[in-house]
């Protein structure tokens, strides 16, 4: 481990001695992945040796086949945000794998009651939303369970195999290392010495059984749709997949994956809007590359820009980026026609955006409703 990364986990392990005793609520993006949930459960075991008692929350769902099982066989807790929650009885905050632009709802909540944030540990492109006590974001890592993995190795927790909290936040760490870096094939160096350090301890068979999921039936039919929809254009699939669920998001991202493995692609662009009865429509995308000059952040942010508050849409990491556009007023509808006609209107958009950042106008939307 490199001296600045040991200055940043005392850094860490500062705020949190400088809090002991205390109840934190560690916050993942509304749809958490293995990282930021592998990561969350690590910040867990760590706040425990500081008598640091921290809850994990998230606004959204968890449905991709993986995080599903991950969560079920290693007993993880997680707290689904509604208002019923009281934030209150937390001293502060902790964001984990996401800087607090894709939790808006629970970054506001926080806001409004004054709970403070403490501490930011990501590796996505700074955000600057929050100002915590400390940060760790560190951009050239293909995952955020890297980092913790770093801080045990560092010392902040004594890891050892036979104790079965430690072997299962291990286990987590090795899928959420894996799953970011697409199976080790996108890793740094430090994502495999951080791989290393923790196959001392985690749990090769259990590992197995969580990352041998089959897809859904729901998966499998978003992907044929966004086969069926795709529009190829300069290496480029881009493909709008209609409505969703709020509990077949997760398919949007697979969908993305299965794509940019077509020949002669290297970008794939998969979205569709998520309609749920109990969250605001939104416009949901997911974006894989395999292009090496291509920053995933830049373009995202390039194509769709910032919301009326200057918060960006989206934004992304080292080949994997995705982005969210509430509907506002625009949500809901009865009427199939309006449902129609607003995603075509939607569709035409990105695609428009998309192709005009790529160079390339004229298109045809090739757009197909689908429910």
């Amino acid at each position: 481990m490199h001296n600045d990364e040991d200055q940043t986990g005392l850094a860490i392990a500062k705020v949190l001695d400088d809090h002991r005793g205390e109840a934190h609520v560690i916050v993942l993006q509304d749809f958490p992945d293995p990282d930021a949930i592998s990561s969350a459960v690590a910040h867990q075991l760590i706040s425990a040796a500081y008598d640091i008692k921290c809850d994990i929350v998230y606004s959204g769902k968890i449905s991709h086949q993986q995080n599903m099982a991950l969560v079920k066989l290693l007993g993880i807790e997680l707290l689904r945000y509604d208002r019923s929650l009281d934030f209150r009885k937390y001293a502060g905050s902790i964001f984990v794998d996401n800087q607090g632009t894709t939790a808006e709802e629970i970054v506001r909540e926080l806001e409004r009651i004054g709970t403070p944030p403490l501490l930011v540990v990501d590796h996505h492109e700074p955000q600057q939303r929050l100002a915590p006590l400390a940060a760790d974001i560190r951009r050239n890592l293909g995952a955020t369970a890297t980092i913790y993995a770093e801080y045990l190795e560092l010392g902040l927790v004594h890891m050892e195999k036979t104790k079965r909290e430690h072997v299962m936040v291990a286990t987590a760490l090795t899928h959420g290392i894996l799953t970011d870096t697409m199976g080790l094939i996108r890793a740094c160096p430090e994502d495999f010495h951080a791989a290393g350090f923790l196959s001392r301890f985690r749990d090769a068979d259990l590992l197995e059984q969580i990352m041998n999921q089959a897809r859904s039936k729901q998966t499998m039919e978003v992907i044929h749709r966004a086969l069926g929809n795709r529009v190829t254009v300069e290496s480029f699939s881009v493909a709008g997949i209609g409505y969703l669920r709020t509990e077949d998001r997760d398919a949007i991202p697979q969908a993305a994956d299965f794509l940019v493995t077509e020949e002669n692609v290297h970008t794939a662009i998969v979205y569709g809007i998520v309609a749920g009865p109990d969250r605001e429509e939104a416009l949901v995308g997911s974006m894989r590359t395999l292009k090496l000059t291509l920053d995933p952040d830049d373009f995202i942010k390039e194509v769709l820009g910032k919301d009326t508050s200057g918060g960006f849409y989206g934004g992304g990491k080292m080949s994997a980026g995705g982005f969210q556009i509430p509907m506002g007023f625009l949500s809901g509808g009865e009427s199939e026609e309006f449902r129609k006609r607003k995603w075509e209107v939607f569709d035409a958009q990105i695609k428009q955006r998309i192709f005009a950042k790529i160079g390339v106008r004229g298109q045809q939307s090739g757009a197909n409703l689908s429910s």
